[in-house]
C-alpha cells in the first residue's frame, strides 16, 4: 500500500508540474524591445509608439505591469542602430520590434534567434531579411512598406500637378537597397520620351542634402521626388524647407510630409503597422514563431496635398487629382 500511494502520489506531481511551469510562464514579467529609426523627440515616432502600445492593450498587455518595454531611438544614425541593437540584445528580451532596414539589419548583425517583428522595410526578400513574404524562415517577420513599383505612381503625380517640369531630382539614401531599387522603378518609368531629366541628391548628411539642392535649383522647371527612407525621414523638415526655399514642387512618400509643408504625398498609412505589428509581438509573446508568420503588406494608401503649398508655388491643383485626394490641407 505505501508503495502504491508514493506512486500515485509522485504521478500527481508530475502532473502537477507542468501546470505550474506554464502558470509560472504565463504570470512573469515579459520583455520586448524597441528599436527605432526616428529620433525620441520626432513626433511621428511618438504616435507610432502610442498606437503601437494601445494595440497591445488591448491584446492584455500592459507595459509595467506584465510586460517591459524598452525604447531606443536611433536617429537613422549608423553607429547608434548597431550600439542600440547590441543594448537591447543584451536586455534578454522575448521580441523586438524594429523599424526601417537599417535598425532590422543592425540586429540581423547581433542576433539569430531574438525573434524581431519589423515595420516599415521595403524589401524584406532583397534585404536579406526573409526568406520569402510567405514563409520567413528565419527569426524575423513583419510588415513591408510597400512594393518597388509605387515609385513610378510619385512620377505620375508630377505630370498631373506640375506639367511643365523637365528637371526631377530623386532625393535617396545611397546605402540601402531600397533607394536603388526605388531610383531603379521611377528610371524605368521615365524614358527620354518622357521628356524629364533625371538626376540625384543622396541624404548622408545635412551639410550635403543643402548643397546638393541648391545646386540643382539653379537650373529652371526643376523638381524633387522624395523616396522612402529613414534618412529622408529624419531631415524632412529641412528638404521641405528647401523645397519652399528654392520653389522646387515635391512628391513626398508619406502624408506627414505634407501636413508639415510639404506639396504632395502618396504611400501606406505608416502609424497603422504599428497597431498590427502589436498583433504580432502579442502571437510570439503567447509562443508562435517569427519564422511561421507571414510577412504582410500594406492594404491602406494615402494621397496628400497641400493646396496652400501649391498656392505659394503657383500651381493649381487638376480638380481630378482633388477627387483622388484623401486628405487636402487648406
Amino acid at each position: 500500500m505505501q508503495r502504491r500511494e508514493f506512486i500515485t502520489l509522485l504521478g500527481g506531481a508530475a502532473l502537477a508540474w507542468p501546470r505550474a511551469a506554464r502558470a509560472q510562464q504565463a504570470d512573469r514579467m515579459r520583455r520586448v524591445g524597441v528599436l527605432d529609426s526616428r529620433a525620441a523627440d520626432d513626433p511621428e515616432g511618438q504616435a507610432r509608439r502610442a498606437v503601437f502600445l494601445e494595440g497591445l492593450q488591448e491584446l492584455g498587455w500592459t507595459d509595467g505591469r506584465n510586460v517591459r518595454i524598452d525604447y531606443r531611438w536611433a536617429a537613422a544614425d549608423v553607429d547608434r542602430n548597431r550600439k542600440y541593437a547590441a543594448e537591447l540584445v543584451a536586455l534578454a528580451p522575448d521580441v523586438i520590434l524594429a523599424s526601417a532596414s537599417a535598425s532590422v539589419a543592425a540586429l540581423r548583425q547581433t542576433t539569430r534567434t531574438v525573434p524581431i517583428v519589423f515595420v516599415n522595410v521595403i524589401d524584406p526578400v532583397g534585404a536579406g531579411l526573409v526568406a520569402s513574404l510567405a514563409r520567413p524562415g528565419g527569426s524575423a517577420t513583419g510588415f513591408t512598406l510597400f512594393e518597388y513599383n509605387l515609385s513610378g505612381k510619385w512620377l505620375g503625380l508630377f505630370k498631373e500637378i506640375a506639367p511643365n517640369l523637365t528637371r526631377i531630382a530623386i532625393v535617396r539614401d545611397p546605402a540601402t537597397s531600397a533607394g536603388i531599387g526605388q531610383f531603379a522603378v521611377i528610371q524605368a518609368m521615365a524614358p527620354p520620351s518622357f521628356g524629364v531629366e533625371l538626376s540625384l541628391i543622396d541624404v548622408r548628411d545635412p551639410g550635403e542634402i543643402e548643397r546638393d539642392v541648391a545646386a540643382f535649383a539653379r537650373e529652371s522647371n526643376g523638381g524633387l521626388i522624395v523616396t522612402a527612407s529613414s534618412g529622408a525621414v529624419v531631415h524632412r523638415e529641412l528638404i521641405i524647407m528647401l523645397a519652399a526655399r528654392h520653389r522646387l514642387p515635391a512628391v513626398y512618400p508619406f502624408r506627414y510630409f505634407v501636413t508639415s509643408g510639404g506639396l504632395i504625398s502618396y504611400g501606406p498609412d505608416t502609424i497603422d503597422q504599428f497597431r498590427q505589428a502589436a498583433g504580432y509581438v502579442d502571437r510570439i509573446l503567447k509562443g508562435e514563431k517569427a519564422a511561421d508568420l507571414p510577412v504582410q503588406a500594406p492594404t491602406k494608401y494615402e494621397l496628400a496635398i497641400n493646396l496652400k503649398t501649391a498656392k505659394a508655388l503657383g500651381l493649381t491643383v487638376p480638380p481630378s487629382l482633388l477627387a483622388r485626394t484623401d486628405e487636402v490641407i487648406e
